[in-house]
Protein backbone atom coordinates (compact mmCIF):
# COMPACT_ATOMS: atom_id res chain seq x y z
CA UNK A 1 0.00 0.00 0.00
CA UNK A 2 1.28 3.51 -1.04
CA UNK A 3 2.28 5.85 1.73
CA UNK A 4 -1.50 7.57 3.02
CA UNK A 5 -1.74 11.23 2.03
CA UNK A 6 -3.24 14.29 4.24
CA UNK A 7 -4.84 17.01 3.39
CA UNK A 8 -7.17 19.98 5.11
CA UNK A 9 -10.67 20.64 3.81
CA UNK A 10 -12.49 24.36 4.47
CA UNK A 11 -15.66 25.63 4.01
CA UNK A 12 -14.64 28.97 3.20
CA UNK A 13 -18.56 30.09 2.47
CA UNK A 14 -18.90 30.25 6.28
CA UNK A 15 -16.81 33.47 6.13
CA UNK A 16 -13.58 33.84 5.33
CA UNK A 17 -11.48 36.38 2.41
CA UNK A 18 -8.89 35.54 -0.03
CA UNK A 19 -6.11 36.47 2.25
CA UNK A 20 -7.74 34.33 5.21
CA UNK A 21 -7.51 31.74 2.84
CA UNK A 22 -4.26 32.20 1.74
CA UNK A 23 -2.82 32.37 5.13
CA UNK A 24 -4.37 28.82 6.15
CA UNK A 25 -3.01 27.21 3.21
CA UNK A 26 0.25 28.76 3.66
CA UNK A 27 0.36 26.97 6.88
CA UNK A 28 -0.50 23.73 5.84
CA UNK A 29 1.96 23.92 4.00
CA UNK A 30 4.49 24.88 6.67
CA UNK A 31 3.15 22.27 8.44
CA UNK A 32 3.65 18.86 6.13
CA UNK A 33 -0.05 18.70 4.39
CA UNK A 34 0.12 17.35 1.49
CA UNK A 35 -3.15 19.37 -0.20
CA UNK A 36 -5.77 22.22 0.65
CA UNK A 37 -8.60 21.34 -0.76
CA UNK A 38 -12.07 23.81 -0.05
CA UNK A 39 -16.19 23.59 -0.82
CA UNK A 40 -17.24 24.89 -4.02
CA UNK A 41 -20.32 26.80 -1.89
CA UNK A 42 -22.20 30.63 -2.26
CA UNK A 43 -24.37 30.74 0.73
CA UNK A 44 -23.04 30.14 4.65
CA UNK A 45 -24.83 27.11 6.36
CA UNK A 46 -26.02 27.05 10.03
CA UNK A 47 -26.94 30.35 12.24
CA UNK A 48 -23.27 30.49 13.87
CA UNK A 49 -21.49 31.44 11.19
CA UNK A 50 -22.62 34.74 9.31
CA UNK A 51 -21.00 34.29 6.06
CA UNK A 52 -19.65 37.63 6.32
CA UNK A 53 -17.91 39.34 4.29
CA UNK A 54 -20.00 37.10 1.47
CA UNK A 55 -18.43 34.26 -0.51
CA UNK A 56 -15.37 33.85 -2.20
CA UNK A 57 -15.51 31.60 -5.85
CA UNK A 58 -13.81 28.19 -5.45
CA UNK A 59 -11.74 28.16 -8.85
CA UNK A 60 -10.42 31.99 -8.62
CA UNK A 61 -9.16 31.22 -5.01
CA UNK A 62 -7.30 28.21 -6.40
CA UNK A 63 -6.14 30.10 -8.90
CA UNK A 64 -4.46 32.56 -6.22
CA UNK A 65 -3.24 30.04 -4.41
CA UNK A 66 -1.77 28.14 -7.36
CA UNK A 67 0.68 31.14 -7.67
CA UNK A 68 0.88 31.78 -4.12
CA UNK A 69 1.95 27.92 -2.46
CA UNK A 70 4.36 25.62 -4.04
CA UNK A 71 3.66 21.87 -2.79
CA UNK A 72 0.40 21.45 -2.18
CA UNK A 73 -2.19 19.91 -3.90
CA UNK A 74 -5.15 22.21 -4.50
CA UNK A 75 -8.67 21.30 -5.65
CA UNK A 76 -12.39 21.58 -4.15
CA UNK A 77 -14.68 19.11 -2.44
CA UNK A 78 -16.69 19.43 -4.66
CA UNK A 79 -17.77 21.75 -7.23
CA UNK A 80 -21.36 21.57 -8.30
CA UNK A 81 -22.57 20.32 -11.92
CA UNK A 82 -25.07 23.60 -11.60
CA UNK A 83 -22.16 26.59 -11.59
CA UNK A 84 -20.16 26.13 -14.45
CA UNK A 85 -20.49 24.88 -17.93
CA UNK A 86 -18.45 21.79 -18.25
CA UNK A 87 -16.87 23.07 -21.28
CA UNK A 88 -16.01 26.34 -19.58
CA UNK A 89 -15.23 24.66 -16.26
CA UNK A 90 -12.58 22.20 -17.87
CA UNK A 91 -10.73 25.55 -19.34
CA UNK A 92 -10.80 26.91 -16.02
CA UNK A 93 -9.09 23.63 -14.08
CA UNK A 94 -6.57 23.09 -16.82
CA UNK A 95 -5.57 26.65 -16.68
CA UNK A 96 -5.27 26.55 -13.36
CA UNK A 97 -3.75 23.51 -13.66
CA UNK A 98 -0.95 25.15 -15.51
CA UNK A 99 -1.03 27.92 -13.13
CA UNK A 100 0.39 25.82 -10.23
CA UNK A 101 2.83 23.62 -11.95
CA UNK A 102 0.52 20.32 -12.19
CA UNK A 103 -1.17 20.22 -8.75
CA UNK A 104 -4.75 20.72 -9.56
CA UNK A 105 -7.41 18.25 -9.00
CA UNK A 106 -11.11 18.23 -9.47
CA UNK A 107 -14.26 17.05 -7.24
CA UNK A 108 -17.16 17.06 -8.88
CA UNK A 109 -20.62 16.42 -7.91
CA UNK A 110 -24.30 16.72 -8.12
CA UNK A 111 -25.09 19.71 -5.92
CA UNK A 112 -27.44 19.67 -3.15
CA UNK A 113 -27.80 23.24 -1.77
CA UNK A 114 -30.63 24.49 -3.44
CA UNK A 115 -30.98 27.80 -1.48
CA UNK A 116 -27.72 29.25 -2.68
CA UNK A 117 -28.72 28.25 -6.18
CA UNK A 118 -32.40 30.59 -4.97
CA UNK A 119 -29.70 33.28 -3.11
CA UNK A 120 -27.92 33.97 -6.43
CA UNK A 121 -30.06 32.91 -9.21
CA UNK A 122 -28.58 29.92 -10.46
CA UNK A 123 -30.55 26.95 -12.02
CA UNK A 124 -31.61 23.87 -9.88
CA UNK A 125 -32.89 21.08 -11.94
CA UNK A 126 -34.22 18.32 -10.28
CA UNK A 127 -32.55 15.49 -12.08
CA UNK A 128 -28.71 16.19 -11.83
CA UNK A 129 -27.02 12.67 -12.27
CA UNK A 130 -27.45 13.31 -15.64
CA UNK A 131 -25.64 16.47 -15.58
CA UNK A 132 -22.83 14.92 -13.55
CA UNK A 133 -22.17 11.79 -15.46
CA UNK A 134 -21.80 13.77 -19.04
CA UNK A 135 -19.70 16.60 -17.28
CA UNK A 136 -17.56 13.72 -16.11
CA UNK A 137 -17.41 12.76 -19.52
CA UNK A 138 -16.62 15.91 -21.42
CA UNK A 139 -14.10 17.26 -19.14
CA UNK A 140 -11.65 14.09 -18.95
CA UNK A 141 -12.78 14.14 -22.68
CA UNK A 142 -11.63 17.45 -23.82
CA UNK A 143 -8.31 16.71 -21.48
CA UNK A 144 -7.82 13.60 -23.21
CA UNK A 145 -7.75 14.63 -26.89
CA UNK A 146 -4.67 14.49 -28.47
CA UNK A 147 -3.21 18.25 -29.38
CA UNK A 148 -4.28 18.88 -32.78
CA UNK A 149 -7.40 16.77 -32.81
CA UNK A 150 -11.15 17.58 -31.96
CA UNK A 151 -13.78 16.70 -29.55
CA UNK A 152 -17.03 16.65 -29.89
CA UNK A 153 -20.08 15.23 -27.72
CA UNK A 154 -23.65 14.77 -28.16
CA UNK A 155 -25.62 14.43 -24.71
CA UNK A 156 -29.09 15.14 -23.38
CA UNK A 157 -27.95 17.96 -21.67
CA UNK A 158 -24.83 19.30 -23.50
CA UNK A 159 -23.11 19.18 -27.04
CA UNK A 160 -19.91 20.19 -28.21
CA UNK A 161 -19.13 20.89 -32.07
CA UNK A 162 -15.66 20.39 -33.04
CA UNK A 163 -13.93 21.69 -30.22
CA UNK A 164 -10.62 22.26 -30.25
CA UNK A 165 -10.22 20.56 -26.57
CA UNK A 166 -7.98 23.85 -25.48
CA UNK A 167 -5.82 24.36 -23.24
CA UNK A 168 -4.24 21.22 -22.03
CA UNK A 169 -3.45 20.69 -17.88
CA UNK A 170 0.26 20.26 -17.16
CA UNK A 171 -0.61 16.98 -15.75
CA UNK A 172 -1.07 14.30 -18.39
CA UNK A 173 -4.52 13.93 -16.70
CA UNK A 174 -6.05 15.90 -13.83
CA UNK A 175 -7.19 13.48 -11.04
CA UNK A 176 -11.11 13.93 -10.63
CA UNK A 177 -12.65 12.85 -7.28
CA UNK A 178 -15.73 11.99 -7.30
CA UNK A 179 -17.52 11.24 -4.08
CA UNK A 180 -20.99 10.51 -2.08
CA UNK A 181 -22.05 7.38 -0.03
CA UNK A 182 -24.99 6.04 -2.59
CA UNK A 183 -25.13 2.75 -3.05
CA UNK A 184 -25.19 1.99 -6.85
CA UNK A 185 -25.02 5.01 -9.19
CA UNK A 186 -22.02 7.11 -7.45
CA UNK A 187 -19.59 4.07 -6.91
CA UNK A 188 -20.11 3.63 -10.82
CA UNK A 189 -19.38 7.09 -12.01
CA UNK A 190 -16.56 7.11 -9.57
CA UNK A 191 -15.48 3.18 -11.52
CA UNK A 192 -15.77 5.19 -14.95
CA UNK A 193 -14.75 8.46 -14.86
CA UNK A 194 -13.03 9.10 -11.37
CA UNK A 195 -9.13 8.71 -10.19
CA UNK A 196 -10.39 8.99 -6.24
CA UNK A 197 -13.50 8.04 -4.45
CA UNK A 198 -14.75 10.29 -1.27
CA UNK A 199 -16.63 9.07 1.32
CA UNK A 200 -17.12 12.17 4.41
CA UNK A 201 -18.75 12.61 7.12
CA UNK A 202 -19.61 8.77 7.29
CA UNK A 203 -19.15 5.90 10.20
CA UNK A 204 -16.75 3.17 9.72
CA UNK A 205 -19.08 0.96 8.16
CA UNK A 206 -20.70 2.83 5.79
CA UNK A 207 -17.10 3.72 4.45
CA UNK A 208 -15.93 0.21 4.29
CA UNK A 209 -18.84 -0.84 2.47
CA UNK A 210 -18.86 1.78 0.09
CA UNK A 211 -15.38 1.26 -0.88
CA UNK A 212 -15.97 -2.09 -1.48
CA UNK A 213 -18.96 -1.07 -3.97
CA UNK A 214 -16.75 0.70 -5.93
CA UNK A 215 -14.11 -1.79 -5.99
CA UNK A 216 -17.35 -3.50 -7.73
CA UNK A 217 -17.85 -1.50 -9.86
CA UNK A 218 -14.20 -1.23 -10.99
CA UNK A 219 -13.97 -4.84 -11.91
CA UNK A 220 -17.37 -5.04 -13.44
CA UNK A 221 -16.00 -2.65 -16.16
CA UNK A 222 -12.23 -4.76 -15.55
CA UNK A 223 -10.94 -1.69 -14.26
CA UNK A 224 -8.13 -2.60 -11.93
CA UNK A 225 -9.52 -1.23 -8.85
CA UNK A 226 -6.35 -0.50 -7.12
CA UNK A 227 -6.28 2.32 -9.75
CA UNK A 228 -8.80 4.50 -7.93
CA UNK A 229 -7.61 5.97 -5.24
CA UNK A 230 -10.13 4.90 -1.67
CA UNK A 231 -10.01 8.60 0.61
CA UNK A 232 -12.20 9.52 3.50
CA UNK A 233 -13.10 12.99 5.15
CA UNK A 234 -14.16 13.88 8.50
CA UNK A 235 -14.59 17.18 10.50
CA UNK A 236 -11.77 17.50 13.36
CA UNK A 237 -11.43 19.32 16.73
CA UNK A 238 -7.64 18.78 18.11
CA UNK A 239 -6.04 20.19 20.84
CA UNK A 240 -3.18 18.90 23.54
CA UNK A 241 -5.94 19.38 25.85
CA UNK A 242 -9.29 19.63 27.11
CA UNK A 243 -8.94 23.87 27.61
CA UNK A 244 -7.79 23.67 23.89
CA UNK A 245 -11.16 21.52 22.65
CA UNK A 246 -13.34 23.70 24.18
CA UNK A 247 -12.12 26.63 23.12
CA UNK A 248 -12.33 25.29 18.73
CA UNK A 249 -15.99 24.17 19.72
CA UNK A 250 -16.98 27.04 20.76
CA UNK A 251 -15.27 28.79 18.05
CA UNK A 252 -16.71 26.90 15.79
CA UNK A 253 -20.42 26.49 17.68
CA UNK A 254 -20.70 22.80 18.28
CA UNK A 255 -20.81 20.78 21.36
CA UNK A 256 -17.91 19.39 22.50
CA UNK A 257 -19.56 16.02 24.31
CA UNK A 258 -21.76 15.40 20.55
CA UNK A 259 -18.78 16.19 18.41
CA UNK A 260 -16.82 13.40 20.03
CA UNK A 261 -19.25 11.15 19.69
CA UNK A 262 -19.77 11.77 16.15
CA UNK A 263 -18.21 10.26 13.09
CA UNK A 264 -15.09 12.72 13.27
CA UNK A 265 -11.55 13.26 14.15
CA UNK A 266 -11.88 14.65 17.83
CA UNK A 267 -9.20 14.59 20.79
CA UNK A 268 -5.74 14.18 21.35
CA UNK A 269 -2.81 13.62 18.71
CA UNK A 270 -3.33 9.87 20.07
CA UNK A 271 -7.07 9.73 19.93
CA UNK A 272 -6.81 11.46 16.01
CA UNK A 273 -3.90 8.91 15.28
CA UNK A 274 -5.48 6.02 16.61
CA UNK A 275 -8.45 6.96 14.89
CA UNK A 276 -7.03 7.85 11.08
CA UNK A 277 -4.42 4.67 11.31
CA UNK A 278 -7.62 2.33 11.70
CA UNK A 279 -9.07 4.06 8.63
CA UNK A 280 -5.62 4.03 7.04
CA UNK A 281 -5.87 -0.05 7.67
CA UNK A 282 -9.22 -0.34 6.16
CA UNK A 283 -7.84 1.18 3.05
CA UNK A 284 -7.42 5.02 2.73
CA UNK A 285 -5.47 6.43 0.81
CA UNK A 286 -6.00 10.02 1.60
CA UNK A 287 -7.10 11.46 4.34
CA UNK A 288 -8.77 15.01 4.72
CA UNK A 289 -8.87 16.87 7.93
CA UNK A 290 -11.91 19.04 7.68
CA UNK A 291 -11.47 22.18 9.95
CA UNK A 292 -13.69 25.25 10.46
CA UNK A 293 -12.52 27.88 12.04
CA UNK A 294 -10.01 29.20 8.99
CA UNK A 295 -8.52 31.89 11.77
CA UNK A 296 -7.23 29.15 13.65
CA UNK A 297 -3.55 28.51 12.57
CA UNK A 298 -2.28 26.90 15.24
CA UNK A 299 -5.05 24.02 15.05
CA UNK A 300 -3.07 23.17 11.61
CA UNK A 301 0.23 23.23 12.76
CA UNK A 302 -0.69 21.08 15.87
CA UNK A 303 -1.65 18.51 13.35
CA UNK A 304 0.73 18.86 11.41
CA UNK A 305 3.21 18.57 14.22
CA UNK A 306 1.67 16.22 16.60
CA UNK A 307 -0.56 13.76 14.18
CA UNK A 308 1.18 13.68 10.45
CA UNK A 309 4.52 12.23 11.50
CA UNK A 310 2.97 9.42 13.92
CA UNK A 311 0.91 8.08 10.55
CA UNK A 312 3.47 8.67 7.83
Amino acid sequence: MSTPEFCVFTEPQQGATYDTQLAFARQAERSGFDGYFRSDHYLKMGEHYSGEPGPTDAWTTLAGLARETTSLRLGTLVSSVTYRMPGVLAIQVAQVDQMSGGRVELGLGTGWFEAEHRAYGIPFPSKRFDLLEEQLEIVNGLWSTPRGSSFSFEGAHYQLENSPALPKPAQDRVPVIVGGAGLKRTPALAARFATEFNIAFQPEDVVRDRWARAAAACEAIDRDPATLKSTVALTTLAGANEADLARRAEATGVDLSSFREDHTFSGSASEIVDRAAGLIEAGAERIYFQLMDMTDLDHIAYIGEEVLPQLR
